[in-house]
């Protein structure tokens, strides 16, 4: 494969002029293909396999991302590289070669997931999972070929690879995806590598010690483990500060902030936040793992693997996330490609202190387009209002809910809290509830044979009330080999005080539902086969037997972003 070479000058106004452009939903790929799921602001290779985001990192005004990827087929290969894309706006991505390859015996047989890390003279490195000879899970260090090229379009990996071996107690494939290293106050370097216990479900975020960057030291006992997980993959360790939104460096640790441990287990993203100290090395947690309901997680429905980042250019931290495919292999070597990322979205501490915050960047808002309105329109029981005059197949839409009288409403106040049973129950858009279920029909077909709901519900639970965010995709397809999955969780609001609010971003088949402001978020992916391109069609509804009010909603058109398209 050549070496791609770009212009700086023209990849810049490529890079401003192109979203003023193709701002209709398009259902082709680039040779004119019919391709209906392929989306048009989430970011995609070019063509087949894409997992793992990895070693984000914004350097000399370009955001890079890295990711696993099979360059020859749309699944996960035998040999996976770091795919490369680089972007000055988070939207719009530009393809260059991939970046780190098999090429030497620590990862000869495959160049797995890590992290990046910016050293005190600016320069970045790479930790990253290498499969050895033996197919043994090693951590490798790689370098810039050439620390002044603002694309990083050639690494170098460090003669004394591997750096990091697993331990004794550990199985050789059970020891990956080192974290973005942070520095003490002793001036050493700290990092963890997720793992997991040999015979056990013991999962834990090795910690090891470094001088120099290179020779690394395990030390004795783990940041934090759990009894009950398994294997913790892709973990993040970082700080979020307590006094508001901005983001700090990931070697920052003082009083101004909380530090949050994320590892990805059972399918999901889960989190707990705590107070780290580097002297001692004890990460107290608020709360523990548990593999069950009760763990915190970043993205209730379908996201995995993320990776957060400090930018400093805009001093916040943005988290990437793998959006699976849940049609099938067969479907994805029709389409060519399989797996998309997740919208970059800003990370943050909650006032409340106990969870995170999420909101897609504020460069997103940048596609907006055509745009519609609708303020204080009251829904009675039953109804169903098309919100039409956008591209409701590429399209972002913020409303909020006001549930005026709730409190004083005697029908809802004589309800019996709700149990833990019927709280799941309650997760699917058929279960009719007083105030709810109320939201958004999304990727629905004009006659409602296919739609995915996004919506909410209020239940009486102890001396208050909880509201219940759902997205039910158990309509979200007339093809029979679709995985289909109903998400929910409790959103942390009071809704006598404050209104219910939802922001969804819709594109072709993947959903983004950010609930209370970013308390919450549900990603849905789906495959309508009827409500495609300009059939689909968008829905406000109430079917719960109180009427609620739509306080605002704003919904625009999205333009297309510029995702790849100059891949060779």
């Amino acid at each position: 494969m050549e070496t791609v070479k770009y212009n700086e000058t023209f990849f810049l106004i490529t890079l401003i002029l192109l979203p003023l452009s193709s701002m209709e939903a398009s259902s082709c790929d680039d040779y004119g293909n019919f391709q209906p799921y392929r989306t048009s602001f989430h970011f995609q290779a070019h063509k087949n396999w894409l997992n793992d985001p990895n070693g984000p990192l914004y350097y000399k005004g370009f955001y890079h991302l890295f990711y696993q990827h099979n360059p020859l087929a749309p699944y996960f290969g035998d040999i996976m590289v770091w795919g490369h894309s680089v972007s000055q706006d988070l939207v719009n991505w530009i393809q260059l070669e991939p970046a780190i390859y098999p090429s030497d015996p620590s990862d000869i047989n495959s160049c797995w997931s890590g992290s990046a890390t910016i050293l005190p003279d600016g320069k970045p490195v790479m930790l990253y999972t290498g499969s050895d000879t033996n197919k043994h899970q090693v951590t490798v260090l790689a370098e810039p070929k050439d620390a002044s090229d603002p694309l990083l379009r050639e690494w170098v990996k460090a003669k004394g690879n591997p750096v990091m071996v697993p331990p004794s107690n550990v199985p050789v494939d059970g020891f990956r995806d080192p974290t973005t290293a942070w520095q003490g106050q002793d001036g050493r370097w700290r990092v963890i590598v997720g793992a997991e216990e040999k015979d056990s479900e013991k999962g834990m975020a090795i910690l090891y010690h470094s001088d120099d960057f290179y020779q690394w030291i395990k030390y004795p006992v783990p940041l934090l483990e759990s009894q009950i997980t398994g294997m913790w993959e892709c973990p993040d360790f970082f700080p979020v500060s307590v006094t508001g939104r901005e983001g700090v460096d990931t070697s920052v640790n003082n009083s101004s902030v909380r530090h949050v441990l994320k590892a990805s287990y059972g399918g999901s993203d889960c989190y707990v936040i705590g107070s780290y100290s580097s002297e001692t090395e004890i990460f107290s947690a608020d709360s523990e793992f548990t593999n069950t309901a009760d763990d915190l997680k970043y993205d209730y429905g379908t996201l995995y693997a993320s990776k957060a980042f400090f930018d400093s250019a805009k001093n916040r931290r943005i988290s990437w996330g793998w959006i699976m495919e849940k049609d099938s292999s067969e479907d994805d070597i029709v389409k060519g490609w399989a797996g998309i990322m997740g919208l970059p979205r800003e990370i943050w501490l909650g006032r409340s202190g106990k969870k995170l915050m999420q909101w897609p960047v504020e460069e997103i808002n940048n596609l907006r387009a055509r745009n519609v309105s609708l303020y204080n329109k009251k829904l009675e029981s039953g109804s169903v209002l098309e919100i039409s005059g956008i591209t409701a197949s590429q399209a972002d839409i913020e409303v909020a809910f006001d549930l005026r009288g709730l409190e004083n409403d005697p029908e809802i106040s004589d309800l019996e809290e709700v149990d833990q049973a019927a709280l799941l129950a309650g997760y699917s858009a058929s279960v009719r509830g007083i105030y709810g279920p109320f939201g958004l029909l999304a990727l629905a077909s004009n006659d409602l044979a296919e739609h995915t709901a996004i919506f909410f519900r209020v239940i009486r639970r102890g001396n208050g009330y909880s509201v219940v965010m759902s997205s039910d995709e158990s309509k979200s397809s007339l093809r029979d080999n679709i995985e289909k999955a109903t998400y929910g969780t409790v959103l942390d609001i009071d809704p006598r005080h404050e209104k219910i609010s939802l922001r969804c971003l819709i594109d072709h088949s993947v959903i983004e539902s950010f609930g209370g402001e970013g308390r919450s978020v549900i990603t849905s992916r789906v495959y309508p086969k009827i409500a495609i391109g300009e059939e689909s069609r968008l829905y406000v509804f109430n079917h719960g037997t109180k009427g609620v009010t739509i306080s605002s909603l704003e919904a625009w058109s999205m333009r297309k972003a510029q995702i790849n398209s100059n891949a060779t």
